[in-house]
């Protein structure tokens, strides 16, 4: 595994499959934000930010503009499930500009959008931990092959981070393994 100094091999087509993954992944949970935020379009124009860039689009600062914009909606929302739904939207945005240093912060680039979905799904859902596997495994099954490449040239996902970084931690083993 190389240092935290040093890079890895990161292609453009790599950091699309990841950013439309990010994006499936944030769609899941886009209406829990919006039940509650109906006109607040951020965390919808994030999404399709990164389905743009997924499906050939430039990586531009519109783009990262969406991406810092769904990030201030999860700011201002008001219920756990929300911020939670709007962060997932956040990180679908950003991971187009995923940096090719092989750190283990790199890897709540690839798997944030997941983590903060299941998040959101489980604080929705009076089932909890139910609801959360599922989420889990959904996106470990859909997963493209760039989040399974580009995650194995990066150290394990980092320590820390709460309950979305259990469920952080939780993904990258699966996809690991």
């Amino acid at each position: 595994m190389p240092s935290e100094s040093e890079t890895i091999e990161l292609n453009e087509d790599e950091l699309r499959g990841i950013a439309g993954y990010a994006a499936d992944c944030a769609r899941r949970v886009l209406s829990i934000f919006e039940q509650s935020f109906p006109a607040d379009t951020r965390p919808r124009d994030a999404i399709a930010a990164a389905d743009a860039f997924a499906a050939g689009g430039r990586r531009t600062g519109v783009l990262r503009r969406s991406a810092w914009a769904a990030y201030k909606a999860a700011q201002e929302a008001s219920s756990p499930a929300a911020v939670d739904a709007a962060r997932a939207a956040s990180h679908a945005a950003a991971a187009a500009f995923l940096h090719p240093k092989a750190s283990a912060h790199q890897v709540k680039h690839i798997l944030g959008a997941a983590a903060h979905a299941a998040s959101a799904e489980e604080q929705a859902s009076e089932e909890g931990g139910q609801v959360t596997a599922g989420t889990l495994e959904w996106a470990r099954h859909h997963a493209p092959p760039a989040v399974t490449a580009v995650l194995t040239r990066l150290p394990a996902a980092p320590p820390g981070g709460g309950r979305v970084g259990e469920f952080m931690r939780d993904l990258d083993a699966a996809l690991r393994a």
